[in-house]
């Protein structure tokens, strides 16, 4: 799996490595996270501590996100495309986009797995959280 390329206070930049075990400090059947900055700390974790890692990541970066509202791009919603997300409370996601003439029809689909679709306009304009 690709390091990934994090900033720390004490280097200018930090690599983040996961792997399967096993590797590091983690054995077959664990997850390994490795932090390479100043210092090296490595983590094993099961498969459901290392999803449980992913979720509270994926939730923290929303909740940044949502932190720097000026900066959302707003599109015409005949430029939506599948993985945008809008902007709002709740995670809102594209699932497919059909354009119709004048008429764009969006299905969207909740964090929750609930989907929905709407109907615009092909020039109203979406407020995005995130481009996919």
């Amino acid at each position: 799996m690709p390091d990934i390329r994090m900033h720390t206070p004490d280097a200018p930049a930090a690599l983040v490595e996961v792997a399967t075990g096993p590797a590091g400090d983690a054995k077959a059947g664990q997850v390994h996270i490795g932090a390479r900055g100043a210092a090296y700390v490595a983590l094993a974790a099961t498969p459901a501590q290392a999803r449980e890692l992913a979720a509270a990541l994926v939730r923290a970066a929303d909740a940044a996100e949502a932190q720097a509202r000026d900066t959302y791009p707003t599109v015409r919603a005949d430029e939506l495309r599948r993985g945008d997300v809008r902007t709002g409370e709740r995670t809102i996601t594209v699932e497919r986009v059909r354009s119709e003439g004048g008429t764009v029809h969006v299905t969207w689909a909740s964090e929750a797995g609930r989907q929905w679709n709407q109907t615009y306009a092909a020039d109203a304009e979406i407020a995005l959280r995130r481009r996919a």
